[in-house]
């Protein structure tokens, strides 16, 4: 089991000056609290399971109440996808940055590649990453995680072939970025599935399975692949 721990309620200020209590600070211990209830919840979740978990566990585990838990997060599958969301917003942004002479399922590879780079970091400031990794196992295992996982994956696509249709100047209604967002997006889907089975599974190996994949799109898509 994960340890307790304790933090100090946005709600409980700290004397300064006189009594009043500074901006910064009260916003140091908003997020100080926020990323406390984070890491609980997701310790919680790989440890117990998510319907195991209750938000009365959550809030407990950080030795705040219920209500507080409700401040910063409307739900336990809000909790459960704040660091998924970060990551994907991550992968956006690399997306937008490609520069626009480039195909765009190379564009796709290489933003993947360019925001795991800055992932781990990123992630790192609001819970262990090995933490992060493992719930997808979780996500896997639990029919509720995995339906919101696949609607927000088809909610990124969306926006991901809107991006796609901008830099090489077509009109939205154009089926090929779909397409070739929704081929890129079957090789993640199936990388995941299969990377979050391996008990050992790092950001390592799943970079490592990804590009092995993805390097084995056009040969699958294009050649015979009788041997006989």
């Amino acid at each position: 089991m994960g340890t307790v721990e304790t933090v100090e309620t946005a709600t409980e200020t700290e004397s300064v000056e006189g009594g009043a209590s500074s901006p910064g600070l009260r916003e140091r211990k908003k997020r100080r609290t926020r990323q406390a209830l984070l890491r609980a919840a997701l310790r919680l979740f790989t440890e117990r399971g998510y319907e195991e978990t209750t938000v009365d566990d959550i809030a407990a585990a950080v030795g705040v109440s219920q209500r507080t838990f409700f401040r910063y997060f409307a739900s336990k599958e809000e909790v459960a996808s704040c660091a998924s969301r970060l990551a994907e917003s991550h992968f956006v942004e690399a997306v937008r940055a490609r520069p626009p002479g480039e195909a765009p399922l190379d564009a796709l590879r290489r933003a993947l590649m360019q925001s795991w780079d800055g992932i781990g970091e990123a992630i790192g400031q609001l819970l262990p990453l090995e933490v992060h990794l493992r719930f997808y196992q979780v996500i896997e295992s639990t029919p509720a995680l995995l339906a919101a996982h696949l609607r927000r994956a088809t909610e990124l696509e969306e926006e991901i072939a809107r991006i796609v249709a901008a830099r090489e100047g077509l009109d939205p209604a154009d089926p090929r970025p779909r397409v070739v967002v929704a081929v890129f997006g079957a090789v993640m889907r199936v990388t995941e599935r299969i990377w979050s089975a391996n008990a050992d599974a790092d950001l390592a190996a799943l970079r490592a399975l990804t590009a092995s994949y993805l390097d084995q799109l056009q040969p699958a898509l294009t050649e015979t692949w009788r041997t006989t």
